[in-house]
Formats: C-alpha cells, sequence, structure tokens
C-alpha cells in the first residue's frame, strides 16, 4: 500500500500524488541553497509550496438526483456549442482553479485517448486543436484540453472501469480546459448555464434532464 508522504500530514489541504514530484526538487535545492542565499533558497521554497497548492484535491459533495450533470473542473464555462447533434460544454481551468477532473455521469469507461496537438490557449477558439485526454464512456465523452503551459494530463481510469458522477478521474497540470460532450438526450432546454458562469467540479449542475 502507497504511504502518503511525510509532510503530507502537515499541509492544511489534500493534494494529487503527483504534486510531491514536481514539487521535490525545488524543496530540496531551496533547502540546501536558503544558508548561503537565503532569497533564492526563499523563492525556490516557496515555488514547491506554489506547486502542491496548485495540485490540491478537495473533497467534494456531488448531488444524488437522478438526471443531472455536474461540472467536470472548477473554473469558468467558456464553450457552449453544439457539436455535430449534441451538446459541448467547456470549462475554462484558471491558474488558481483545482485542476483534479471529475465524471460528470456515472458510467462504463469504454476508451482513454491521447491525442497530440499543439498548445494555445485553452481559452482560445484555436484550442480545440490543442494536446487532449477523451475518456470515453460512450453516452457521453469528458475532453481534458492542455493549455499553453500545460504538458501533463494524466487520467485516473482506464478501460473497463466504472465511475460514479462526481467521481475524480484524472487531473492536469498548470492550466487547461474541460469539455464534456454530452448525452445525444440532452438538449439547450436541458442547460443550466451559460459561457461565464463559475462552476466546480462534482458540485455544479450543468445540465438536468427530465
Amino acid at each position: 500500500m502507497a504511504r502518503d508522504p511525510p509532510l503530507a500530514s502537515v499541509l492544511p489541504f489534500p493534494v494529487v500524488d503527483e504534486a510531491w514530484r514536481l514539487a521535490l526538487a525545488p524543496a530540496l535545492v531551496g533547502a540546501a541553497t536558503l544558508p548561503f542565499l537565503p532569497p533564492v533558497g526563499v523563492a525556490l521554497l516557496a515555488l514547491a509550496l506554489g506547486t502542491l497548492w496548485f495540485h490540491r484535491d478537495p473533497d467534494r459533495e456531488t448531488p444524488g438526483a437522478e438526471g443531472i450533470v455536474v461540472a467536470p473542473a472548477d473554473g469558468t464555462v467558456s464553450v457552449v456549442r453544439e457539436e455535430g447533434s449534441r451538446l459541448r460544454v467547456g470549462v475554462f481551468m484558471n491558474v488558481t482553479d483545482v485542476h483534479v477532473n471529475r465524471a460528470p455521469i456515472a458510467g462504463d469507461v469504454r476508451e482513454v485517448r491521447h491525442r497530440p496537438g499543439a498548445n494555445r490557449p485553452a481559452f482560445s477558439k484555436e484550442s480545440d486543436r490543442n494536446e487532449q485526454v477523451a475518456i470515453d464512456c460512450g453516452k457521453y465523452e469528458l475532453l481534458v484540453i492542455a493549455g499553453w503551459f500545460a504538458r501533463r494530463i494524466h487520467p485516473a481510469v482506464e478501460p473497463g472501469d466504472t465511475v460514479d458522477r462526481g467521481q475524480r478521474v484524472g487531473h492536469v497540470s498548470f492550466g487547461s480546459r474541460a469539455d464534456v460532450i454530452l448525452p445525444a438526450d440532452v438538449d439547450e432546454d436541458d442547460l443550466l448555464v451559460r459561457e461565464g458562469d463559475a462552476v466546480r467540479a462534482g458540485e455544479t449542475i450543468i445540465a438536468e434532464r427530465e
């Protein structure tokens, strides 16, 4: 069984496992540099702490009502549009948002696909061509789209997994977008959000079917 790092109990917030690896180098170099070059040491230690804070992973209370779709990410709704015969709702994750992604609807994971691509700002229209990971659950898809700085998308599910609504399905480092291609039976009248709305992963209801 994996053990939490020694400092895990000291942090005032939980973080994803990947955060410790990313924070280790600046923390070690910062601690070694602090006695000799205090400003540099402090800056590196602050970078390590900032990396941990960025990768925080708070618990969420997911609504239990039937027929609802919850937000896949924290952030601002940046895309609401038709995608063929279905609707796409995209959430832009700013650098200050939690970057853990959650399943908008319960389902069975059929496929997890990685598509290489560009790294344009995740809030721009051209970001649809960016690198992305698609979690295909049959009746819906969750697309995690890298931003200009994000290079690490970490899915936490694989084909054959069953996910509950609001369950953690992965995370992404340093800014990006999470889009849901909604089930075919969700139409515009079912949407409860519009572009510019703030949402929280696993908690905010973005659509409700009759």
